[in-house]
């Protein structure tokens, strides 16, 4: 059978959106003429589709499967399009990542830096995500590569070792705990944090080690920023735990403190997560190769 490209499309976009009208608004098209495709679109595959009911539609089996595959499709064509668009510029290559902030922070600059250097006509489309976000867009097909600390569930991903960090404790230069060279996790409990966003790798690592401990994690404000999180515990706000070598950045300029984590987890691993290196273009098997031995 041949599947027509336009209507999978509006079949995602129904799907998606659960109602014809709004498919009808986002596509700019008549009801009647999305109902038409879809009508086609049964009719093709031999079975309906959608289930109409009082607040829209729902997907029938056969539905739930054509919406799985039609979006593998379109990611398909969406690749083919960036892959075929820089081959016309002049670009052999684009690349689509997602990473958590301690990774842009610290590592891929320098990492992406040394790859371009090697293959100065390859793309990238660099996005900042928290790790639950990066692992959803690399198994939609909206990242070619993820980068996520080891905390972070990747199922149905492959993943390989990236980079180690070291998480400390930061303190202002003026606090009772700044003359300390080391620190146990259930020692600092007792203070307010000044935290990641609820979704992050940090967050649910933090949390976790302190539920084991009995005790709970003080949040008084949670921000992304990693910058803002050191100008706040520098003003008093809280204290925080981020990788040493980010932390390092600011010691002088905002008056900061790191002091060691004496805790098993606080040496951390991050991971590439991709779909699958067998399949992946060239370029993305190259880029993996490299940064596995960075």
């Amino acid at each position: 059978m041949r599947y027509d490209i336009t209507s999978l499309d509006l079949f995602i976009t129904v799907a998606e959106e659960r109602n014809l009208t709004r498919a009808g608004r986002i596509k700019h098209l008549a009801v009647s003429a999305i109902s038409k495709r879809i009508t086609e679109l049964e009719a093709q595959v031999g079975s309906p589709l959608l289930i109409r009911n009082a607040r829209g539609v729902d997907l029938t089996p056969a539905g739930q499967s054509l919406l799985y595959y039609a979006r593998q499709v379109k990611q398909t064509i969406e690749q083919l399009d960036h892959e075929l668009g820089d081959y016309a510029a002049g670009v052999k290559g684009h690349i689509r990542i997602h990473a958590i902030t301690s990774a842009l922070s610290q590592f891929l600059p320098g990492d992406v830096a040394r790859f371009v250097a090697l293959y100065p006509q390859i793309k990238f489309d660099i996005e900042e995500r928290v790790g639950s976000a990066v692992i959803r867009a690399v198994a939609d097909g909206r990242a070619d590569l993820g980068i996520i600390a080891v905390q972070t569930s990747a199922q149905g991903l492959e993943t390989c070792p990236y980079r180690h960090d070291e998480l400390a404790l930061v303190v202002p230069a003026g606090h009772a705990l700044a003359a300390r060279k080391s620190i146990h996790f259930r020692e600092v409990l007792e203070y307010e944090f000044v935290g990641p966003h609820l979704e992050s790798s940090m967050h649910t690592l933090l949390t976790s080690e302190a539920e084991k401990l009995g005790m709970a994690l003080k949040l008084r404000i949670r921000i992304s920023s990693f910058d803002c999180m050191c100008r706040m515990v520098s003003n008093g706000l809280g204290l925080a735990v981020l990788p040493r070598s980010v932390v390092n950045q600011y010691l002088h300029s905002h008056r900061l403190k790191a002091v060691s984590l004496d805790e098993p987890w606080a040496q951390r691993s991050l991971l590439l997560a991709f779909r699958r290196y067998d399949t992946a273009s060239p370029t993305l098997k190259t880029l993996i190769d490299q940064l596995r031995l960075a």
